[in-house]
């Protein structure tokens, strides 16, 4: 089960919308024939209309793949114009966020292949991490396929359970603003001590952006690479005798919030 395999049999992609969107661009990229892909959609973009994919047209009957990428709250409506795609070979891939797999099988049929995903935002420019992890129903070759799809878009990671996805929700997925809102602060810090707003915030940007893509590149941890940049005594040790205490720095801080956010995909999950 592999490319050739969904470009003979088809793709539905259900919702196509910024993370839909990225998907798409990158399959085609990659070489997916567009007549291989069917999107349903109820406002289709003036880009996704110059594909050449059909559009709110009649679906294959067996696709290799259907990929749900429309919100959970649209999901009551969408879901069961697929049943009949249920309980076969098609292989089903969500990457909505906080609905379990359990809640498709009710949809779609106990025996069907399930692989549920969780992206992040910036999926949308080909740098997200995507956690994968399939149902018993979901075959070798089948997770395969669905990693294969999903590095349309950035890395992909496999769980060895389906309760990591909080904790996955809490760290990567809704990880993207916690750093979005380190930007701000810093930019905001940098001028309260005295740099203009635009300047500081172009800092900002390129400081985390920059150290972020180090961290990925280096051989080196990120710790072995925070020690490289202090000097005994100097400028980064003072700030970082602020941001790394135990009780008020960043340990503290970010395992509160990623905690809150693992509850509450709990709670959403549970409904």
């Amino acid at each position: 089960m592999d490319m050739d395999h969904v470009a003979s049999n088809g793709l539905v992609l259900l919702g196509c919308g910024k993370m839909g969107s990225a998907m798409l661009a990158g399959w085609l990229k990659q070489g997916l024939p567009a007549k291989s892909v069917w999107v349903i959609d109820p406002k289709p973009s003036d880009w996704l209309q110059s594909t050449g994919v059909h559009i709110n047209a009649d679906l294959p009957k067996t696709p290799a793949v259907v990929l749900i990428a429309v919100k959970p709250q649209m999901m009551g409506d969408a879901l069961p114009t697929l049943a009949a795609m249920g309980n076969g070979k098609t292989v089903f891939i969500s990457v909505a966020a906080g609905t379990p797999i359990a809640q498709f099988e009710q949809v779609l049929g106990s025996q069907t292949p399930i692989v549920r995903a969780m992206p992040n935002t910036p999926a949308a420019i080909g740098r997200g991490i995507t956690a994968i992890i399939g149902n018993a129903h979901v075959s070798g070759a089948a997770l395969n396929l669905a990693e294969t799809l999903l590095t349309a878009v950035g890395q992909v990671v496999r769980l060895e359970s389906e309760d990591q996805m909080d904790a996955v929700t809490g760290l990567s997925g809704s990880g993207p603003a916690y750093v979005f809102h380190l930007i701000e602060t810093l930019a905001a810090a940098g001028q309260a001590q005295g740099l203009s707003a635009e300047l500081a915030m172009q800092l900002a940007k390129a400081t985390v952006a920059g150290a972020g893509a180090l961290a990925e590149e280096a051989e080196e941890d990120p710790a072995q690479l925070r020690i490289n940049v202090t000097s005994p005594n100097g400028t980064t040790q003072a700030a970082l005798e602020v941001l790394m205490d135990e009780t008020n720095g960043f340990p503290a801080l970010l395992k509160r919030a990623v905690k809150a956010a693992t509850d509450r995909s709990k709670e959403l999950a549970n409904g």
